[in-house]
């Protein structure tokens, strides 16, 4: 093999790889989360009846905006929703969920996401109307000790 040939093919696998590296994601990156809710939970504009659930970060590798929430065996999508940053002082010690707690008979609504080890989450948005009843009902946190990835918790 002469020289001339050995380099494009070098130089071939680099550009490969360059062009195909950001669209790979790693369960990390992704913040992939099975989470298996006791009862129905609340997300902008749908219920999510009790079950188990794949949350997802999907976007692009400037803006991790948007979660898709899949069925257990992740052939269904049941949403794709917007988000904003939301940010916390210390990292998240595991999987942490803030809930609504809705005064009626209502399911509980979930508000922020975050990934163990994280500053950074993700704040579902909802109308404005809501998003001010919401402020006013008690907030719950639930922390799930994470184990290991893709992370995996149920209440």
């Amino acid at each position: 093999m002469n020289y001339r040939a050995m380099w494009s093919v070098i130089v071939t696998v680099v550009v490969g790889c360059a062009v195909l590296l950001p669209f790979a994601q790693a369960t990390e990156e992704s913040q992939q989360t099975e989470v298996t809710f006791n009862q129905p939970v609340e997300i902008p504009g749908q219920v999510l009846p009790a079950g188990t659930y794949w949350f997802v970060v999907t976007g692009d590798i400037f803006s991790h905006d948007f979660v898709r929430i899949y069925s257990a065996d992740r052939k269904t999508v049941y949403a794709t929703k917007l988000t904003v940053e939301t940010l916390r002082r210390r990292p998240a010690d595991g999987i942490l969920f803030t809930f609504a707690e809705q005064k009626s008979s209502k399911p509980d609504v979930l508000l922020n996401w975050f990934f163990p080890g994280e500053t950074i989450g993700h704040q579902f948005q909802y109308q404005k109307p809501e998003e001010k009843e919401l402020a006013q009902d008690k907030q719950r946190e639930v922390v799930v000790p994470s184990t290991s990835a893709p992370m995996r918790t149920g209440f």
